[in-house]
């Protein structure tokens, strides 16, 4: 956030060539203008995350500067675009909880003037808009668990480890498929669980390839979210497309990615909750399978067949205003 604007400012010496920019909140878009000067072409800014509603690890305290980025990257821009409602809503939560502790001369004028330039589409998922056919479950087999998010502290994977140890206490059986990225270091949780849960992890680590990540996912029984942050979730929405069916937190981004009538079976409150309704998936595989191809028809909506076509509509708005200037 700090350098980027640096790096393109370099890398990109006449601006004036380009019809439009597209960036992410991770960028200081008003540091780029600026160094560009007039020739800036009209921006649109994408938050799919933000640094004012953005979850610290333990001991941090929050850097001001990062959240003032955000708002002057959102002033400097044409168009902003949050990848779903839920983030759009919190952060605009936050940003009047930030501008209130200004001492004086608080900008609250900032908060309408990037409403006006706002609105939400969601991220084009790489699959197909239409529903997949999906494999009959092997009953011969335990169900597989599927954990295919960051190996980061925001997703809180020693939540997710005390569920599956709680129904492993009682009595239950499956498997377990430990995907996703892991950028730093592999946390103390995921070394803990290695070693507890043994020959039940059919998979430990990163895939590369993504048609085997996908085969993973063709094999997965229920996929789990134990998050903190989540602002839209495309790892949960693949594997729900792919056969899986969700049980996540009951709030977030995740009553807005599922249908309401689905909310009871797989949304949870609270960790005894989680813990709950998995313990009822394994007891009734069957429970399962009721409801697996009509999760999987409803991410439809969510496939880039589905999306491209509002994404277009912006493009072709952003190409039309530039001669716009902030």
């Amino acid at each position: 956030m700090r350098g980027a604007a640096l790096h393109f400012a370099r890398r990109i010496p006449e601006p004036s060539r380009y019809d439009g920019i597209i960036t992410t909140d991770l960028m200081s878009l008003s540091d780029l203008r600026a160094l560009w000067g007039s020739a800036t072409p009209p921006a649109l800014v994408y938050f799919h995350e933000n640094q004012l509603s953005y979850p610290l690890p333990p001991g941090e305290t929050i850097d001001y500067q990062f959240a003032f980025t955000d708002i002057t990257t959102g002033l400097a821009a044409k168009r902003i675009l949050f990848n779903s409602r839920a983030h759009n809503d919190s952060f605009f939560r936050e940003l009047e909880r930030f501008l209130k502790i200004f001492p004086d001369y608080r900008p609250t004028w900032v908060v309408k003037t990037m409403r006006e330039r706002t609105d939400v589409i969601y991220p084009g998922c790489d699959f197909p808009g239409e529903a997949p056919t999906l494999a009959a479950p092997d009953r011969s087999i335990p169900p597989l668990i599927i954990w295919n998010h960051r190996w980061e502290f925001d997703k809180q994977p020693a939540l997710f480890f005390r569920a599956l140890e709680t129904v492993l206490g009682r009595g239950r059986d499956f498997r377990l498929a430990l995907l996703g990225e892991n950028f730093q270091f592999v946390p103390q949780e995921f070394l803990a669980a290695r070693d507890r849960f043994g020959d039940r992890i059919v998979h430990y680590g990163y895939v590369k390839e993504r048609n085997d990540y996908l085969d993973w996912l063709r094999r997965g029984s229920i996929v789990i979210s134990t998050a903190l942050q989540e602002n839209f979730g495309i790892s949960v929405v693949e594997a729900i497309r792919h056969g899986s069916v969700p049980l996540l937190p009951g709030r977030l981004s995740y009553p807005e990615l599922l249908e309401e009538r689905f909310h009871s079976v797989c949304l949870y409150r609270d960790p005894a909750e989680l813990a709950e309704k998995l313990n009822e998936f394994l007891i009734s595989p069957e429970k399962l399978e009721v409801h697996r191809n009509a999760l999987s028809s409803s991410m439809g909506k969510f496939s880039w067949d589905r999306l491209i076509d509002a994404w277009d509509r912006e493009l072709d708005g952003l190409v039309d205003s530039r001669s716009f200037l902030v």
